[in-house]
């Protein structure tokens, strides 16, 4: 396909996902599908740890932001994919600022995941390790400092990606992605993108470092502590939160892994684009199920919501 080469043009064309007819409609309702289970799901999941004082604890209260990250997400990308499925390829204009906004938020997602999840590690480590200073460390200031921490370290480092992106002067305005990111964008620079590659390669490293890293030490400490511990009521415990946890990180990590992965073979675009898709709905499908069965208060909760539903319609 030839590319317009009109300097800083401010409409950009999207590639999308190269679907034949007969497939167009079954991928549009598993997407459909998908964005509203992960929806329901999740907004049930915030709207159960709100309403319900048992629920506020430190553990569920951090454990709100993933479900709070999944919606923002999927919200972002989803949508805009479904409308644009059912559009003809020469239809898929995006604007370049709708385009910065949405690479800024699809990498806040994935930066969030990351940074959420360690600060979910740090409870289990305190809670587990710590238990009898537990209440006294995780307070209300603790918990909105982790919350704070989380979002403001992965909003200033995705800040940073975009900021060395968009200086750039643009020749091209073909997107090869269903929706913008980062490397999509750079990608449309005729100018050098070494600082670029540089930043995107620190802040890939320094993530994954950092995630791993927290993660490892947190589990050893851990598994050292119930390995020598006779408390067989704090063994269960730690094997049932730390297992969700785990569970949780895993997918999310192996699904970031793929897409870097795939990002290196050209040839596999198709598969990129669609691993790129699925990292939103998978994970964000399965975390409040994995969550929702593993956490009793929650199952608690909800039970009583349900009971209280049908009390009021019965009545």
């Amino acid at each position: 396909m030839m590319e317009n080469v009109t300097l800083n043009s401010l409409t950009l064309q999207l590639e999308g996902l190269r679907l034949t007819e007969t497939s167009v409609y079954p991928v549009f309702l598993f997407f459909l599908f998908s964005y509203l289970f992960i929806m329901t799901l999740n907004v049930g999941i915030v709207f159960l740890v709100c309403s319900d004082k048992n629920l506020h604890q430190p553990m569920y209260l951090l454990f709100c932001n993933l479900p709070v990250n999944d919606i923002f997400g999927n919200s972002i990308v989803l949508p805009r994919l479904l409308s644009d499925l059912l559009k003809n390829p020469s239809e898929l204009l995006i604007s370049y600022y709708e385009c910065v906004v949405q690479a800024f938020s699809t990498h806040l997602f994935a930066t969030s995941c990351h940074t959420v999840l360690m600060i979910m590690a740090f409870d289990r480590y305190v809670a587990i390790c710590n238990p009898l200073r537990y209440s006294a460390i995780m307070t209300n200031r603790m918990v909105l400092k982790l919350t704070v921490s989380a979002w403001g370290t992965a909003f200033v480092l995705v800040g940073i990606l975009l900021g060395l992106t968009i200086r750039l002067n643009r020749c091209r305005t073909f997107i090869t992605n269903p929706y913008c990111d980062n490397a999509s964008l750079f990608k449309l620079s005729c100018e050098s993108v070494v600082i670029n590659n540089i930043y995107g390669l620190t802040f890939t490293v320094v993530l994954f470092t950092a995630s791993i890293g927290s993660i490892v030490l947190t589990y050893t400490r851990i598994t050292s502590v119930c390995l020598t511990s006779k408390n067989q009521s704090l063994n269960r415990k730690a094997l049932k939160t730390c297992s969700t946890h785990l569970v949780v990180y895993l997918i999310m990590l192996f699904c970031g892994i793929l897409i870097i992965a795939l990002h290196r073979f050209p040839q596999y675009s198709d598969h990129r684009k669609m691993s790129a898709i699925l990292f939103h709905i998978i994970p964000c499908s399965l975390n409040p199920i994995i969550y929702g069965v593993q956490f009793k208060e929650i199952n608690r909760s909800l039970s009583n919501f349900f009971r209280s539903k049908k009390v009021f319609s019965s009545s």
